[in-house]
């Protein structure tokens, strides 16, 4: 402790925050998902595992990282459109209880199949060169790349908010999260709304797990891992809230990084004592809806 300074602090507070943007992208795919479909989407790790996976085999053809930026959500969102529309579409009347099992399935399904495909021994993924090596952020030398993926998030988060705020598909889908039969009444398709909805929150996940597969590797347990710290983030943010998630998912990445600077031992266990708290204070999140469960 004795060693601790005040830069050495902030440059934990700027790996923080670049830990929390992966959790951001990932808790907001899940809580769009949630917010439109009420559908607690336990496949949503392998998702984020099979966008690394995605990249990987882009640059094992010969691509580069800035295709990869590209493919990925789209052959992600394709397929989580796929998985909507043959699977858990059927699901939807059933009660809560039948898509999440479903998917909690669907996703050791998932996982098998790409151990089958590239083997289970994980892969390294290199950085890509332009954004190899460190800057100076004034209080020391930050890597270039986890700056990348904090500027990343916050111009996915643009995009969506752009997206949902300013477009009439946008002021559709906000509509159908409140009250999806007055939606129909007005005779919009329903169903093409859930479609492009999952496919648009799959397509961030696997975004998510391109962005971390240099930092991490790539594993076909990746998403089992990130799984549950991001239902706590979706929880302390608030069930179905994007706000929400993205708040809870840097506060999360903070009290995970600072941490791990002063009790490392604790850094997983300080992430459920934060949830604890705040569900104690109020139980429904930072901005989540009382009864959206219901």
């Amino acid at each position: 402790m004795a060693g601790l300074n005040l830069d050495l602090i902030g440059l934990q507070l700027f790996a923080g925050l670049a830990l929390g943007a992966i959790y951001v992208l990932f808790a907001i795919g899940l809580s769009l998902i949630f917010g439109m479909l009420t559908v607690v989407n336990f496949a949503h790790g392998a998702f984020y595992m099979v966008g690394a996976y995605v990249g990987l085999y882009v640059l094992m053809l010969g691509g580069n990282f800035w295709i990869c930026l590209v493919a990925v959500p789209l052959a992600v969102g394709l397929f989580g459109m796929l998985v909507e529309r043959l699977l858990i579409r059927r699901l939807y009347r059933r009660g809560i209880d039948y898509p999440l099992l479903l998917t909690f399935g669907l996703s050791y399904v998932m996982v098998e199949l790409v151990r089958i495909a590239f083997g289970k021994i994980g892969y390294p993924f290199d950085t890509p060169e332009l954004l190899q090596g460190a800057v100076n952020i004034g209080v020391g030398y930050f890597p270039l790349y986890r700056l990348f993926v904090i500027g990343a998030t916050a111009a996915v988060l643009l995009c969506l908010w752009l997206f949902l705020e300013r477009t009439r598909f946008g002021l559709i889908i906000r509509a159908g999260a409140r009250d999806s039969q007055i939606v129909r009444v007005l005779g919009v398709d329903i169903s093409r709304i859930w479609l492009i909805v999952f496919g648009i929150g799959t397509a961030i996940a696997g975004f998510a797990g391109l962005l971390a597969a240099p930092l991490q590797g790539v594993i076909p347990e990746m998403g089992s891992t990130i799984l549950a710290e991001a239902f706590v983030v979706t929880v302390v943010g608030g069930m179905g809230s994007i706000g929400g998630a993205v708040l809870a998912g840097l506060l999360v990445g903070i009290v995970i990084s600072l941490s791990s600077l002063f009790v490392p031992e604790m850094a997983k266990v300080s992430i459920f004592a934060l949830m604890a708290i705040v569900l104690i204070v109020r139980p429904q999140g930072f901005f989540g809806r009382a009864g959206l469960m219901s």
